[in-house]
């Protein structure tokens, strides 16, 4: 059965939309989702599913609402997709100074041609990024909070959810477990 890695964004961040990882448990269990996993309290979820991508989104975003009752975006994908995610990461991830991290921003869908020109040409003498696909890489020299390209996302024009490579490598292993 295929396996996904669900992405939401915005939950358990400052103090707003708030929700408890057993909740949403409970509530892909009751729709019927398999071996759902939960990681961390920033809203990343493994299951197993037959149902479409799309559908899934669909049926989460709109359950999570009902449930929680505020909106959340769910951004999917699934192992196989992560595992050409992470093997496609073009910053070395094993050597970082102290400060630095590399990051995955997640997108719903492919930025325009143009939000991705904005972002590579964003002027930046700490931090760059590679927009492939559905996904940004980024590499902060610096923290991310202090990061002036990381606020510059939004201006891809599509939702997104950010990711440490800790958290990312974390996911795919977790991922492996499921799927075996």
């Amino acid at each position: 059965m295929p396996v996904y890695i669900a992405l939401l964004r915005g939950i358990n961040v400052g103090g707003y939309n708030k929700m408890k990882m057993a909740e949403l448990k409970s509530l892909l269990t009751s729709l019927g989702l398999q071996k759902v996993k939960t990681y961390i309290q920033s809203g990343n979820v493994l299951f197993e599913s037959e149902r479409a991508p799309n559908e899934l989104i669909q049926l989460l975003e709109k359950e999570i609402k009902s449930t929680f009752g505020f909106p959340v975006p769910v951004i999917l994908r699934s192992v196989e997709e992560y595992e050409q995610i992470v093997g496609n990461c073009p910053y070395g991830t094993d050597s970082l100074d102290e400060g630095e991290s590399v990051q995955i921003a997640f997108l719903a869908d492919q930025p325009s041609e143009e939000g991705s020109a904005y972002l590579h040409s964003y002027p930046s003498e700490l931090d760059e990024c590679r927009v492939v696909g559905k996904e940004v890489y980024l590499h902060f020299r610096q923290s991310i909070r202090d990061s002036k390209l990381a606020t510059q996302l939004p201006k891809l024009g599509v939702p997104a959810t950010v990711r440490n490579w800790k958290t990312v490598i974390k996911l795919a292993d977790l991922a492996k477990d499921i799927a075996k």
